[in-house]
């Protein structure tokens, strides 16, 4: 076989989908795995859909994802243009619409909208709106004495209505339709352009794709797309249709699910690496079912042929498990940069925010989980004095209370604020007391913080505190203690 040649062909039409992301992603593994090229072409002959920036979007969406295309319309390979009005600006697609017609192979259709609404018929008891081919009949006088009357018409696909028609995709097999059911396509649009599926067909095959990776809604018109092929005598490439992505409702992923798009994703606070990790997943997964990948493991790893007709559910809990492990795992300078932003969103005092990332780094899944992490070193929060009870440290109130009198003064008399000066000292005071760390631990932590949870123990707060203010927490645990 000749080399792998995918494409990734979004229409800009705004942030991209997950399901967009996804076919790219697939289109680019496809052809990294087989040392083959990935290309990028640009489908704007939707102008009611197009969408200002949405092809800055689109770069900027493969560059961070790291799915750079070897050809595109910043990467001539030879088969450009790679924009597909560039391409119908030279009048390409309407050249080879004509070479159908010339062949009887496609027709002039001259059909008013309002004759067009008229037209539904009953097939395997599903109503649908099918052409009747009424101007496959006009002779070639009436259709040129419409033409030179400047006459509004399409050229449509001229489909069989007798017989099946069978093609072969790599994740559903054979499947056969009836040609019944083929409507005669619109190849060229009444404003000149070519539709979507036409324009697909040619390019496809002048630009040599050998995969097609789309997702299973275009599977419906697949068999038009073969008799296109057909038609012209070209080889078809080989199918790979995705399968949809649902909600965890199992309803399809839509817009308003808030995390449809690539971008909703990273304004989350998900990481770059963990949304293509994921979604490479949403239809696949590889033989040894390990689930934390990079991008070269998934090259490596890829199978099409492994990926899965049921559809792919977002399990929005798993994204969120797989990005803390990502964030786990980051160089701590780029999590000290990405992570800053929220930090500053909760503290404004001077306290030591390289620390304070130190503390929550392995504690969060999204990076605006911080702010729920850290907003008590701003103030103390409200609290339930019932904090401080604990059965396994077992505290009470009252013990509490005895023991933050008791440390008080010694805290106050510290000069050295380390993490390891203040647990050496508050040890020392457990064992001479016999009580358990945790027992002297827990009610000071309860008064420096005023929560259950918090990402670093009494003492590494108490350094980010600093001596002033955490006995200050202290006095004021003592007051609310004592009521």
């Amino acid at each position: 076989m000749s080399k792998v040649r995918t494409r990734f062909a979004p229409s800009p039409t705004g942030r991209m989908h997950v399901g967009n992301l996804r076919t790219a992603l697939y289109a680019y593994l496809i052809a990294k795995h087989e040392n083959g090229t990935f290309m990028l072409r640009i489908e704007d002959t939707d102008q009611e859909r197009y969408v200002d920036g949405a092809v800055d979007i689109i770069y900027r969406t493969l560059e961070k994802t790291g799915l750079v295309h070897d050809e595109g319309p910043d990467k001539d390979g030879g088969v450009g243009p790679y924009v597909q009005s560039e391409r119908q600006a030279s009048g390409i697609y309407l050249k080879y619409a004509k070479q159908l017609v010339d062949e009887g192979k496609a027709y002039y259709c001259f059909c008013t909208k309002e004759r067009l609404e008229g037209l539904s018929r009953v097939v395997a008891g599903k109503e649908i709106n099918v052409y009747d081919k009424h101007c496959l009949n006009l002779s070639k006088e009436e259709i040129q004495a419409n033409l030179d009357a400047g006459m509004p018409y399409v050229i449509r696909q001229n489909n069989p209505t007798e017989g099946t028609t069978t093609f072969h995709d790599e994740i559903y097999g054979d499947i056969t339709v009836d040609n019944a059911e083929l409507d005669d396509m619109i190849l060229i649009k009444s404003d000149g352009f070519p539709t979507y599926n036409f324009a697909n067909v040619i390019d496809d095959h002048l630009m040599g794709i050998t995969h097609v990776v789309r997702g299973n809604e275009y599977l419906s018109s697949t068999p038009k797309y073969n008799r296109l092929y057909e038609a012209f005598g070209w080889e078809i490439p080989v199918y790979v249709h995705c399968p949809l992505i649902t909600d965890e409702e199992h309803k399809k992923l839509s817009k308003r699910s808030g995390h449809s798009s690539y971008e909703d994703l990273l304004d989350q606070g998900f990481v770059s690496e963990a949304i293509v990790n994921f979604v490479a997943l949403l239809g696949w997964s590889p033989e040894d079912n390990v689930e934390i990948m990079s991008l070269d493991e998934l090259i490596a790893k890829f199978d099409y042929t492994k990926m899965s007709k049921s559809p792919a559910v977002f399990d929005f809990t798993k994204l969120k498990w797989m990005n803390g492990e990502y964030i786990k795992a980051m160089d701590f300078d780029r999590f000290y940069e990405m992570a800053l932003p929220y930090i500053k969103e909760v503290i404004t005092k001077d306290y030591d925010l390289v620390k304070i990332a130190n503390m929550v780094k392995t504690r969060i899944e999204i990076f605006p989980d911080i702010k729920d992490h850290i907003d008590f070193f701003e103030a103390v929060p409200e609290y339930d004095i019932a904090m401080y009870t604990h059965k396994k440290m077992k505290t009470d109130t009252e013990s509490s209370l005895k023991l933050l009198e008791e440390v008080l003064p010694m805290l106050e008399d510290t000069d050295d604020y380390s993490n390891d000066a203040l647990f050496a000292k508050l040890s020392e005071y457990a064992a001479a007391h016999e009580y358990k760390t945790g027992f002297v631990m827990w009610p000071i932590r309860t008064a420096l913080s005023g929560k259950q949870m918090t990402p670093g123990g009494a003492t590494e707060l108490m350094e980010v505190l600093g001596r002033e203010e955490s006995c200050a927490r202290i006095r004021n645990a003592i007051a609310k203690l004592k009521g």
